[in-house]
């Protein structure tokens, strides 16, 4: 929301586990400002609202257009009790037709402390990386489906298999992209 000096970006993203519990969530408000003609600084809050304890952080980072077309987004993260973590994705959209878009994308976080409450070791945490089909309806609005290979590294990968889960995952995905 907002206007192309000033933006207000609201982000919020959520895995649901096969017995209806939000296990994966994290909800982000974001002030945007340009600092060049592809590329924004970010400033703002995320909280983390899951089955897990709360998490709130202040985040600063920067997102745009790299070279080919990549959209490319890095983000830091400062918590409670020395706290940090980094997060890095990067997508692309291929149109096949005007409407019909298809996005490979990735996102890789690291954190500097281990979190057993929330299942979190210290260094790289996870890889996500998915393949996404659009339509957009409008470009405003546009429903996707999509499959996504999730992988738990370290420590992470210790306290969800402590757990009972697989480090290595594989789902379908769906959901719409809208922007106002």
């Amino acid at each position: 929301m907002g206007t192309d000096a000033n933006r207000l970006w609201i982000k919020s993203e959520g895995e649901v586990d096969s017995q209806g519990r939000v296990s994966d969530g994290q909800q982000e408000i974001f002030y945007d400002r340009p600092v060049s003609t592809y590329f924004d600084l970010q400033g703002g809050v995320r909280y983390d609202a899951d089955s897990g304890p709360g998490r709130g952080w202040a985040a600063f980072g920067i997102e745009g257009l790299a070279p080919w077309f990549f959209k490319v987004s890095a983000t830091g993260y400062v918590g409670d009790a020395g706290r940090f973590a980094a997060k890095a994705m990067v997508s692309y959209d291929q149109l096949l037709t005007n409407r019909l878009i298809v996005g490979p994308e990735a996102e890789v976080n690291f954190y500097a402390k281990d979190d057993p409450a929330r299942r979190i070791g210290s260094g790289l945490s996870d890889l996500d990386a998915g393949l996404r089909l659009r339509y957009e309806i409008t470009r405003k609005f546009a429903p996707y489906i999509g499959v996504t290979f999730e992988r738990k590294f370290g420590a992470t990968a210790d306290f969800v298999r402590a757990a009972g889960e697989r480090s290595a995952d594989v789902r379908f995905t769906t959901g719409l992209r809208t922007w106002f």
